[in-house]
């Protein structure tokens, strides 16, 4: 089936042909006649399948419709809730690309930035609106924002948001929408915690799972090499140097650890930037811009942006650390291979995290092939290394270090208050 095919507007039609959309993904497939006719649907599908457009695009449709028809309608009729400022801004440009001519507004709400150009937005008459769940209470409960007439509400990376801890903050929302509201569920993992608070968010849904024995595409080659933690920076430089032209994002369990691993690469003549929670909204937002447009290659990220980075013909992802949480493994690799681009995934296991390595494989339900390096061969990595500083990265010094520096910046907060 193509996209001319389905019942949506020229407008959309145009657009998706415009942006080399022709025939839509499995869970596109699926979820857009149902959400079309209005039904709850309740999506797990693995990341990078195209899981906005598949919401984006029937309910521009929704939308439009709605607001040509003799009933026409005024204020916020759809509600996008998100974990994270970078995944909103991104599922903002989708629904801004798909809906070029509809005449549908969308605004993207975040905290972090000035609120008054928010307000101005929101005043001027808004359709659909993506936003992380803080900022949104704040405009919610200074009255500048009525969510009252909204029909469809959508939680995305629910899983993530879960984990977050924003259950009471999609509990609030559904409190103020009308009783009878369409609510889409979209989650690249499920767990039984996850799946009864989605059925207590979602009546009678269309329930659609893609690959549920395999959470990770199958477009990724994923593989683990056994490397000791003092040497993992070494072995980083071997595979970017190995793959001078490639889109390599690095994820590391701190935001101390992030910036260490730069300085690291820095020492060895290899540029990259570094994205985490310490950093400002708008150098997160030029981080990704660069990396995006291929000014720098190596991209330095912890878990909590793993959700927001969603760019095209990343070749490489690397877990220089390896995740404390196994359902995370599948977001941070799902951040290649995406659509129909192949992928590759490597993760660097150090003696300590084989028990996190098997928590991991028993999620997935199978092993991650591993990379045997022999011992002359890990030698070498190390000897032609450009580093030749002696510093040792003792793992559970760097730990605590980054849990002193976390102290200090609460203390400093505590202070200003």
């Amino acid at each position: 089936m193509k996209f001319e095919e389905y019942s949506i507007s020229l407008e959309i039609k145009q657009n998706l042909e415009k942006l080399g959309f022709k025939r839509p993904t499995d869970i596109q497939f699926k979820a857009i006649p149902s959400i079309l006719k209005g039904e709850d649907v309740l999506a797990i599908a693995q990341t990078g399948t195209g899981k906005t457009a598949a919401f984006a695009i029937p309910i521009l449709s929704i939308l439009q419709e709605m607001k040509h028809s003799p009933r026409s309608y005024e204020g916020l009729k759809c509600i996008v809730m998100v974990p994270t400022r970078e995944l909103a801004i991104q599922i903002t440009e989708v629904f801004q690309k798909l809906g070029q001519g509809t005449g549908i507004e969308t605004l993207c709400l975040f905290g972090g930035v000035e609120q008054a150009p928010q307000i101005a937005k929101i005043e001027s008459g808004i359709d659909i609106l993506i936003s992380t769940p803080g900022r949104m209470f704040d405009l919610i409960y200074q009255k500048h924002l009525k969510i009252t007439g909204v029909e469809i509400l959508v939680l995305d990376e629910a899983d993530h948001m879960l984990d977050l801890g924003f259950i009471k903050d999609i509990q609030d929302v559904k409190k103020f929408l009308p009783k009878y509201h369409q609510t889409l569920f979209f989650s690249a993992t499920i767990n039984e915690q996850i799946k009864k608070v989605a059925y207590s968010l979602v009546k009678n849904p269309i329930r659609i799972q893609l690959s549920p024995k395999d959470p990770v595409s199958k477009n990724i080659t994923h593989s683990v090499a056994f490397v000791e933690m003092d040497d993992k920076r070494f072995f980083l430089e071997r595979v970017i140097n190995e793959n001078p032209e490639s889109k390599i994002i690095v994820f590391v369990r701190t935001k101390v650890r992030a910036e260490r691993v730069k300085l690291a690469m820095e020492r060895v003549g290899i540029a990259s930037e570094t994205i985490h929670g310490d950093k400002e909204q708008q150098d997160r937002l030029t981080v990704l811009n660069k990396f995006r447009e291929g000014e720098v290659k190596i991209l330095i990220a912890t878990d909590v942006s793993a959700r927001g980075i969603d760019i095209a013909n990343v070749d490489y992802v690397v877990n220089y650390d390896l995740p404390d949480v196994p359902e995370n493994y599948v977001h941070r690799v799902g951040r290649t291979g995406r659509g129909t681009h192949k992928g590759l995934a490597v993760s660097f296991c150090s003696t300590e995290e084989k028990p996190i390595l098997a928590e991991i494989e028993g999620f997935m339900e199978k092993a991650i092939r591993v990379l045997e390096i022999d011992k002359n061969e890990y030698t070498e990595t190390i000897d032609f290394s450009k580093d030749t500083t002696t510093t040792n990265y003792d793992l559970k010094a760097l730990l605590l270090e980054a849990e002193k520096m976390e102290e200090k910046r609460k203390k400093g907060k505590k202070k200003k208050k």
